[in-house]
């Protein structure tokens, strides 16, 4: 094209040397204004192409020798799974044109690294990890004995609250230091992993400084993942269910988010009446469809911006 121009703009050149200086100048200028004109066109039409939310990760938590947390009858990783694969079928069938890509679909266990990772390879436009809440449980002095010298020591039991109850929504950030005991049973998975130092440039889960570390890796869609999160916990609410609110939390699943990212905790399994919830039918529906109305309400939003 280059050369083009510069063949029309010669075949007009005088002969003369003093003459043609000027006319150089004019033909530098005339290139200049058209690569400008060509590449302002080009930019235009790039921003005229819609963003469209085309790819959306699915991640059941836990999986395989990660799945510690239980209630009196099911485990948190079973639940997860089920939900997510409802999820994923009902946003195929009622969200056009959108690919779901699940980072498990079987019993399997599946580094933390790997789920985010994968997201980010497929460069999806959301990604969104499906777990169960559990209240922890503590040792408490339930009452004291003499031992063999007759000196008095206390007696301990497990105990475990089964009242507490709802749902709430992470995103990657930094959260108050009363609120970690999330952070450090989902973060958990990852000293099943071998080389976890490696995996998370020397992360510990166990290490109360670690987390303080982690959380600087703060997700560049902090304001869109909220707003997902935020979609989310309105729907449940609409559900009847009680609202914890959204959160920010060190989550090593989120911390490399190339997406917008949440973490959806969808019910206490340790509270009796909400596993029954979470294992039945009814409750599963409701949970993807609470899920699903937030997915669009949040897909319609972003692609007007």
């Amino acid at each position: 094209m280059m050369n083009t121009i510069f063949a029309m703009l010669d075949n007009n050149m005088p002969s003369k040397l003093m003459k043609n200086i000027p006319l150089i100048r004019h033909k530098y200028v005339l290139l200049t204004v058209l690569l400008l004109s060509c590449s302002l066109s080009f930019a235009k039409s790039l921003n005229d192409t819609p963003y469209k939310i085309k790819t959306i990760v699915v991640d059941a938590g836990h999986g395989g020798t990660d799945g510690a947390t239980r209630g009196i009858f099911s485990k948190e990783k079973d639940i997860a799974l089920q939900v997510a694969l409802r999820l994923g079928k009902a946003i195929e069938e009622n969200v056009k044109d959108v690919k779901v890509v699940y980072t498990r679909s079987t019993d399997i266990f599946i580094p933390l690294y790997e789920r985010i990772g994968l997201a980010n390879r497929i460069k999806a436009d959301l990604f969104i990890s499906i777990h169960c809440n559990s209240m922890p449980i503590k040792k408490v002095i339930s009452g004291y004995r003499k031992d063999s010298r007759g000196r008095r020591v206390p007696i301990y039991k497990t105990v475990q609250s089964t009242s507490t109850k709802g749902t709430e929504t992470f995103v990657s950030g930094f959260g108050r230091l009363d609120e970690q005991d999330v952070v450090m049973r989902e973060n958990e998975s990852i000293l099943l992993e071998k080389d976890y130092k490696n995996n998370y440039e020397g992360y510990d889960p166990k290490d109360p400084e670690s987390i303080i570390l982690l959380s600087l890796m703060k997700n560049a869609f902090r304001e869109q993942s909220i707003k997902l999160a935020s979609y989310m916990q309105e729907e449940y609410v609409q559900s009847g269910r009680i609202d914890r609110g959204v959160k920010e939390q060190s989550l090593a699943v989120l911390a490399k988010a190339g997406m917008p990212a949440v973490l959806t905790e969808i019910g206490f399994v340790s509270n009796p009446e909400e596993e029954e919830y979470l294992n039945s039918e009814l409750g599963q529906n409701e949970i993807v469809s609470n899920l699903l109305k937030a997915i669009q309400t949040y897909k319609k939003q972003a692609e007007l911006e």
